[in-house]
């Protein structure tokens, strides 16, 4: 099941992307990327609630959150991840059709993301073009991330 975002969804959105980031993406990064990217399973409840500002989207199977997607107003697909286990099934593609055609409903016609290899690969196949290649840096650690677009035309 597919359903908006809620406050109280903000423990469970977070170990969807903490596992999402230790065990789904241990192919593609170090253990020191994976620690500065998701250091904790629990959210930083002194940090206020991005998500509740962005169009958020959360996926559930049996009582369980198992992913969520989230794109800020102006088109920047800002969170997008599921557990290992359903990786592959339609989740992830169910959640991206769902906040896209939010998006497109609200008249977007131009997204963005900065991607990691996992993403950058789900994403391509749907016809979002790299612009370039970048280095960031997290706590100390970098990481190589793609920023992309996709531009609707009639």
């Amino acid at each position: 099941m597919i359903r908006p975002y809620r406050p109280e969804d903000r423990a469970a959105v977070e170990l969807v992307f903490y596992r999402a980031v230790h065990e789904g993406t241990v192919a593609h990064s170090s253990a020191a990327q994976r620690a500065a990217w998701a250091p904790a399973p629990e959210p930083d409840w002194e940090k206020p609630d991005h998500l509740v500002a962005h169009w958020c989207y959360v996926a559930e199977e049996e009582g369980r959150m198992t992913g969520y997607f989230s794109m800020d107003h102006s088109g920047y697909l800002d969170e997008a991840f599921v557990i290992p286990e359903v990786m592959g099934n339609g989740t992830a593609a169910a959640l991206y059709n769902t906040v896209m055609a939010r998006a497109k409903a609200a008249g977007l016609t131009r997204f963005t993301v900065f991607a990691a290899h996992q993403s950058r690969q789900f994403l391509t196949r749907r016809d979002w073009q790299v612009e370039r290649m970048a280095t960031v840096t997290r706590d100390g650690v970098e990481f190589t991330e793609a920023q992309m677009v996709l531009e609707l035309t009639e």
